[in-house]
């Protein structure tokens, strides 16, 4: 009944909320939420809430990256967010959104994680993201995509004592991340043959495909697709121009 009433009014040109197809909802961006984290931000976009914490710790680097820092990327579908989720590991949507987003960072080179080198094949700094689901209501990768970029914006190093090998957790230093670029995402959703920016939770219920792309205001970075629906690739280039066009006015958020 609800996806013939939501492709109903898609045919009508209408949303159940009354937005335009390309129409994000309000979007809030807070920072500086937790006073446990290095670096932390929460947004609300509509009804979805997410909140991230960057964490820095200083430890080994990967073999074959030795003199450069780690990054890890977790997401936590909290069950107070919505009926569908529920305690124990991570689900295969976590895991997918945790390395949509991962993977947007990684492949953009958006930090220098040379700099994050402390000694070179002994010590670099790791840097630990954590996404929380406060409330699913519908698209949580821009949502998530967009506080993670916002909380690493407002990450500061903890004081590292070198001499006795410390990090002097809750003593933060002035210096930031040297982030380089900022990689977000735009998630394209296709129902009943339209095209939806930002769907809410009952719209995304009946979505026949998504297309999440991940891009600064020039250049992509990374794609992924999700649902059981076919994209043609004349539907993928129209999305990708509508990603490109949306993610400069996400960036104006940011700045």
């Amino acid at each position: 009944m609800m996806q013939e009433y939501i492709n109903g009014l898609l045919e009508k040109g209408e949303r159940i909320d009354g937005r335009k197809f390309d129409d994000y909802r309000k979007i809030k961006i807070e920072t500086g939420v937790s006073k446990n984290a290095e670096g932390s931000a929460r947004v609300i976009m509509g009804d979805t809430e997410v909140m991230v914490g960057v964490k820095m710790d200083v430890g080994e680097p990967y073999f074959d990256s030795q003199d450069a820092g780690v990054l890890i990327t977790g997401a936590e579908l909290l069950p107070l967010s919505s009926e569908d989720f529920e305690l124990g590991p991570p689900g295969t949507k976590a895991v997918e959104l945790a390395r949509v987003i991962d993977r947007g960072i990684r492949e953009s080179g958006c930090i220098d994680m040379k700099k994050l080198c402390i000694k070179k094949k002994e010590k670099v700094w790791m840097i630990f993201i954590d996404i929380y689901t406060i409330n699913d209501g519908g698209n949580l990768i821009d949502a998530s995509a967009l506080a993670v970029l916002a909380a690493l914006k407002d990450t500061k190093f903890p004081v590292y004592d070198e001499k006795n090998e410390r990090v002097d957790y809750g003593n933060l230093d002035k210096k930031s991340l040297p982030l380089i670029k900022l990689p977000l995402a735009c998630t394209l959703y296709k129902i009943g043959g339209k095209t939806l920016i930002d769907v809410n939770s009952e719209e995304e219920k009946v979505i026949d495909a998504r297309l999440t792309v991940t891009m600064t205001e020039k250049e992509i970075h990374a794609m992924q697709k999700g649902g059981d629906g076919v994209l043609r690739v004349e539907e993928i280039d129209e999305m990708i121009k509508l990603a490109e066009e949306k993610i400069k006015k996400l960036m104006g958020l940011l700045k």
